[in-house]
């Protein structure tokens, strides 16, 4: 018999992203931004996979990732999530190549 995953699509899209290291420092980069600190204050691989669902959690309005999959609003919280997120790492990739090819 083969075994039930938990949560539908939308909460698995959600546990990916948050066990993926580069989002935990897309958040480092966010939080930096949006509350004016230094590299030091808060350095890269300050959050954690856990801050990751706190975040995902809080911004989308939820108790648990299981929710995606039945709440369109927080669906589509998560959806401008993962969008902000792949313009940030589109913005990476072309400043790694600018960076890179200066040198």
């Amino acid at each position: 018999m083969d075994k039930v995953q938990k949560g539908g699509q939308q909460a698995r899209r959600a546990a990916m992203l948050c066990q993926n290291p580069r989002f935990g420092l897309y958040l480092d980069h966010r939080r930096r931004q949006a509350q004016a600190l230094e590299f030091r204050q808060l350095p890269d691989g300050t959050h954690t996979p856990e801050d990751c669902v706190d975040f995902i959690r809080q911004s989308c309005g939820i108790q648990s990732r299981a929710e995606l999959d039945h709440n369109d609003e927080a669906r589509a919280m998560l959806d401008r999530i993962m969008a902000d997120y792949s313009k940030w790492e589109r913005q990476q990739r072309l400043d790694d190549r600018l960076v890179g090819g200066a040198v």
